[in-house]
């Protein structure tokens, strides 16, 4: 459904006004633009961005994403992702937890590799089905190409205002190296009337989030006294929402801000539609150690010894950080085999090959 058939964001809501940054003027060296990219990453984490390369692909992504999640869920679950910390292929609703409760997500999507979109028709991670394979060239390589540069261009001006020397971030987000950054198509159902929140809060794995969708939803927590307030992120039309991840937030001894946000149902009349959503997650290459970058920044250096509550050294590499994050918010293997065990008969023989994955 295209935005214009979507009924208008409500206009009585708490929404968090965010800096919008021209990504053309930013690449072509603006400085106003620089100066204003820094003061959002460092004081929300999160901004608008017009202008970019990747929105031609957008539509295109989104069909994909349709067409992916119309399979029927026998034919989903040979793609499954597994339950073990991987992310790349389909995540079935209900394997994440959405609340302190133990209530789960309502979200299901399609994830795809950079690196198997790059090196597409070769395999270097998974194998994806028809529906997503008749698109890598058109559709989601392209997609993925053009998120990476904008991620690319935006870390090398973090780069500079932290006073790394050149081309520092920029080597531990090689494209050509190997990593987990991936592309993922989400769908949300109309949620039920007593439901509250469709994807739990959270912080970001990696290092940059580029996000497109159609309906709201999307809140971020911010900083109210002593306490936090959650405000929502309006969806404009042609702009992506970026946002600072952990591993950057990391990296830069916390000068750059990864929010905490959470997706709520639709707000007003849109709670009654199907929530389509499409991010480009841009991460640090697999082996990179994550620490805060004190040795080679001064500002770093500052800002980490005038931390009193933070570890910027997790001990692991960005592969290893990415894998125990992404276990800590699955639901347990039991939950899990309750879904599969609902949508696919007892007695398939794909089911025990299924169950026995988790």
């Amino acid at each position: 459904m295209s935005t214009s058939t979507l009924p208008p964001f409500p206009d009585d809501l708490p929404v968090q006004d965010l800096l919008v940054i021209d990504y053309k003027l930013l690449k072509a060296g603006d400085k106003s633009q620089a100066d204003a990219l820094w003061t959002a990453a460092t004081t929300w984490g999160f901004w608008y961005l017009k202008n970019h390369e990747a929105e031609d692909f957008v539509e295109p992504m989104l069909e994909m994403g349709r067409d992916t999640l119309a399979l029927p869920f026998e034919e989903k679950m040979k793609y499954w992702q597994g339950n073990k910390g991987d992310s790349f292929g389909y995540k079935v609703a209900g394997a994440t937890y959405a609340d302190a409760d133990g209530s789960t997500d309502l979200a299901e999507f399609i994830n795809v590799s950079k690196d198997d979109a790059l090196a597409y028709p070769n395999v270097v991670h998974k194998v994806y089905p028809p529906t997503v394979n008749v698109r890598m060239k058109d559709a989601v390589k392209p997609f993925i190409q053009s998120c990476a540069k904008s991620s690319r261009v935006l870390i090398d001006v973090f780069n500079q205002k932290l006073g790394l020397p050149e081309g520092t971030l920029a080597a531990l987000h090689r494209t050509e190296v190997e990593c987990i950054s991936e592309s993922r198509c989400i769908k949300v159902p109309p949620p039920p009337k007593d439901t509250k929140v469709a994807l739990g809060q959270h912080t970001d794995f990696g290092s940059i989030s580029f996000l497109v969708n159609r309906l709201g939803g999307l809140q971020v927590l911010v900083p109210n006294g002593g306490s936090g307030e959650w405000k929502y992120v309006k969806p404009i039309p042609g702009y992506a929402i970026c946002n600072i991840g952990d591993t950057l937030s990391i990296l830069s001894g916390g000068i750059l801000k990864s929010a905490v946000h959470r997706v709520v149902p639709p707000p007003g009349d849109q709670r009654q539609f199907e929530r389509w959503s499409l991010v480009y997650f841009a991460r640090p290459t697999n082996e990179v150690y994550l620490e805060a970058l004190s040795n080679q920044s001064p500002l770093i250096a500052q800002a980490v010894q005038s931390s009193k509550d933070k570890n910027y050294t997790p001990g692991m590499t960005a592969a290893q950080w990415f894998a125990k994050r992404q276990t800590q918010h699955r639901t347990d293997g039991d939950k899990v085999r309750s879904i599969i065990r609902y949508f696919i008969p007892l007695k398939s023989h794909f089911l025990d090959r299924v169950l026995k994955a988790t």
